[in-house]
């Protein structure tokens, strides 16, 4: 029996920033089906092309952007989803600082823009059910992997720590002791030097140490901050 499905990629690509909290990149297409509405950056595979290169080809396209770390998602392969014909999307998911990028619309998108996940527009295909199971998947990982750091200065005080991880939970956590899970795993470098930002005493500089935190990873140590 012949098969006619078509493999294309989406890309849900987070943004962290202190003041304006958690967003998504979304492009406003410009062509049927869904014309004007807003979307996930992505598209169809070419032939001959990896799954990893048509995500940073379509980011590239569509957004203007390059992002470093994209990781697989999930494949939403619903008949439905597009109604030209049945296109299964490999979703991918990263999280990056949106002032370190200049995004640009290209190709078939007639605007991009970041956008707070907590006032999304009426969003075109499946994707907001993407962006969904996005979020789930990135406050399940940053419990137990250290991927928010990449989102801060490369020296910071512990609060900026501490509101990050509050941020993409979208709840409050135990200062006490997620300082003190934060301090024992040793991922830390605490430093001689300070900030004053408001009223009150300077706070301690801290940076991550990324040779300690693989060294611990190759020996299968466990991460689990709120274990």
């Amino acid at each position: 029996m012949k098969q006619d499905i078509k493999v294309s990629v989406d890309a849900v690509v987070f943004g962290y920033d202190q003041e304006k909290g958690i967003s998504v990149l979304l492009i406003k297409r410009k062509n049927e089906p869904f014309q004007k509405m807003w979307a996930l950056p992505g598209g169809l595979v070419l032939n001959h092309e990896s799954l990893d290169d048509a995500v940073t080809r379509e980011l590239k396209e569509e957004a203007g952007i390059d992002v470093n770390y994209l990781e697989q998602l999930y494949t939403f392969g619903s008949p439905d989803r597009d109604p030209r014909n049945h296109a299964i999307s490999i979703s991918y998911f990263g999280l990056v600082r949106p002032q370190d990028f200049q995004i640009a619309a290209q190709t078939d998108a007639e605007d991009v823009a970041w956008y707070n996940i907590k006032k999304l527009p009426k969003l075109a295909f499946d994707h907001k059910k993407i962006i969904d199971v996005a979020i789930k998947r990135l406050r399940g990982k940053i419990t137990y992997e250290p991927v928010g750091f990449e989102l801060l200065e490369k020296e910071f005080p512990f609060s900026d720590l501490e509101k990050l991880y509050q941020t993409l939970l979208d709840q409050e956590i135990d200062r006490r002791n997620f300082k003190k899970k934060i301090v024992s795993l040793g991922i830390l470098e605490e430093l001689d030097e300070t900030i004053q930002r408001k009223a009150g005493r300077p706070a301690r500089l801290f940076k991550f140490n990324k040779k300690k935190y693989f060294e611990l990873k190759e020996k299968g140590y466990n991460f689990d901050i709120f274990f």
